[in-house]
């Protein structure tokens, strides 16, 4: 387990279903990272909160205790309607990783060691050549393919301590990729580690991007819904109804002071 030393005030977040998640604008929370990459022998665990991740922590204590070690940034229109609720405010930004890892790329002129895990060989291949593509003063490796037991981990590990990355992007599913981060990666092996769902899958270009426009309106989980009903039916149908109950239940059991 890491724990994570930083001195970002209580005042930047927003409880939700017991997790403080960062309310900072694309500006700053470009510059918390940019900030923690600079640093030395130091380790950061960034993770998004969403409706979904929130479903599964609700039930799984064991994820709920990750997510406590890292620095939580807001996914989504469902954490956005919870904050409405439950604060009186939304959060500034909607920070997803698909958006904010390109973004943070962009942002970072210094050239980074960006390693990536997860998905598919091939769709790892490509989305480590359309990264570069994207930022060619950064390098980018395809560290592994997200199909390994714990001997090939173990290896991963091993090769990564002997050549350390600034940035790991781990793309395993949550919360799969979390665990894996919080039980094994540390300073030794990179200064920021970010868990990132499905972005290598968009980036390579396996999986379309919902049009612009669906996506300003806050409506690309339709989208993705409309693409692959029979995998993420559940996610959706099932589970926007389930996250606003548990937030309703919250709310009701643990009133908050909301601004005035």
């Amino acid at each position: 387990m890491n724990a994570i030393s930083h001195a970002w005030p209580k005042a930047s977040a927003k409880t939700i279903l017991g997790i403080p998640v960062h309310d900072w604008n694309w500006s700053e929370a470009l510059a918390a990272v940019e900030t923690m990459l600079q640093g030395t022998r130091r380790f950061t665990h960034f993770a998004f909160l969403n409706a979904n991740n929130a479903n599964i922590m609700v039930q799984d204590p064991e994820y709920r205790r990750v997510l406590e070690r890292c620095v939580v940034l807001p996914d989504g229109i469902g954490v956005d309607i919870a904050s409405q609720f439950i604060h009186g405010k939304r959060f500034t930004a909607n920070l997803n990783g698909t958006d904010f890892v390109p973004a943070l790329l962009t942002f970072v002129v210094r050239p980074l060691r960006v390693g990536l895990i997860g998905g598919s060989a091939d769709v790892l291949a490509q989305a480590a050549a359309n990264f570069k593509l994207h930022t060619p003063w950064h390098e980018f490796i395809p560290v592994a393919d997200g199909y390994f037991d714990s001997k090939g981990g173990e290896t991963i590990l091993a090769n990564l301590a002997e050549q350390p990355v600034d940035l790991l992007l781990v793309a395993m599913g949550t919360p799969r990729q979390e665990k894996w981060i919080d039980r094994h990666v540390t300073a030794d092996h990179a200064r920021v580690v970010i868990g990132v769902g499905a972005l290598f899958d968009f980036v390579s270009g396996r999986v379309p991007r919902a049009p612009v426009w669906i996506r300003q309106i806050r409506a690309e989980w339709f989208y993705r819904l409309w693409l692959e009903p029979s995998r993420l039916w559940r996610r959706y149908v099932l589970g926007i109804p389930v996250f606003l109950f548990y937030i309703l239940r919250d709310r009701m059991t643990n009133p908050v002071a909301r601004p005035t």
